[in-house]
C-alpha cells in the first residue's frame, strides 16, 4: 500500500500512483513486459479504461493489450503489489484477473475461440511463496502428467522483489531492485538501459507540477474517506 504521509517526491516504482503513471507510457511498458517475459513485443495498446492511474493504492491492476510478433493479441493484466494480505489472497485475485479479462474479450454465449492469450503479472515486494525466487510462473498442467499442458492461453506470473536465488539475469535484477529504490543514486549505478530509461520518466513525473497536484488531490480524498 502506498504511504499516504509520502510526498510525490518520496514515491518508490512500487507506490501504485507512480507505477501507473510511468507504465502509461506504451514504450516503457512494451520494454518493461519484454523484460519480464524474455520476448520481443512489436506494439503494446492501453485500453481508455483503467482504474490504477487514478488511485495511490493500485488496488486495480493495468491492463494491456500487446502484439508479439504477430497479429494476436495478447492482453496483460499487470499490478503493483505491497501487501500480502490474507483476505484477498493472490492467487484468488490472480483467477479474478483471468476471468475479467476473458469477460472484456467475449460476452456471454459467444464462441470461446475468440479468447486470446492472457498473462496475469503481480510485482510483488514480499515472497508470496517463500521460496526464494523472483519469478513465479503459474500455466494450467495435468495433475497426473506434468508435462502435459493444458493450453487455455492463461499464464500466472508472479514477481519477487525479495528474491534470494541466481534465478534471473542482471537486467531483470537492476528493475526489481529500482521497483523498491527509485532513486537517482541506484538509476546511476545500474547496468540496465532500461532502468535509467523508467528514471528519467519517474523524474518527469515526480516534476511536474500537474502531477503532483493530482497525486496530493488523491492523497486528500483518500484521508477524507476513511
Amino acid at each position: 500500500m502506498t504511504n499516504t504521509t509520502k510526498t510525490i517526491q518520496e514515491l518508490n516504482l512500487s507506490d501504485g500512483f507512480l507505477f501507473a503513471k510511468v507504465m502509461d507510457d506504451k514504450e516503457i511498458c512494451r520494454k518493461v513486459l519484454e523484460t519480464i517475459l524474455g520476448i520481443s513485443i512489436r506494439e503494446v495498446s492501453i485500453p481508455a479504461r483503467q482504474g490504477t492511474a487514478t488511485t495511490p493504492y493500485g488496488e486495480k491492476g493495468m491492463r494491456f493489450h500487446a502484439y508479439i510478433n504477430d497479429d494476436m493479441e495478447t492482453v496483460y493484466n499487470v499490478e503493483m503489489e505491497c501487501r500480502n494480505q490474507k483476505k484477498a489472497p493472490l492467487p484468488q485475485k490472480a483467477r479474478y484477473y483471468e476471468e475479467s479479462m476473458d469477460l472484456d474479450i467475449i460476452s456471454a454465449g459467444e464462441d470461446c475461440e475468440k479468447l486470446k492469450k492472457s498473462f496475469v503479472i503481480f510485482v510483488c515486494t514480499f515472497d508470496p511463496f517463500s521460496d526464494g525466487c523472483h519469478i513465479y510462473t503459474f500455466e494450467n498442467r495435468c495433475k497426473e502428467y506434468p508435462s502435459l499442458a493444458l493450453g487455455d492461453g492463461a499464464t500466472k506470473i508472479f514477481l519477487n522483489t525479495k528474491g534470494t536465488i541466481n534465478d534471473i539475469d542482471q537486467e531483470m535484477l537492476d528493475l526489481l531492485s529500482y521497483m523498491e529504490n527509485t532513486t537517482d543514486a541506484f538509476a546511476a549505478q545500474a547496468a540496465s538501459p532500461l532502468v535509467r530509461e523508467i528514471h528519467k520518466r519517474v523524474t518527469e513525473i515526480k516534476q511536474n507540477k500537474d502531477m503532483a497536484n493530482e497525486y496530493a488531490n488523491l492523497v486528500i480524498s483518500l484521508c477524507e474517506s476513511n
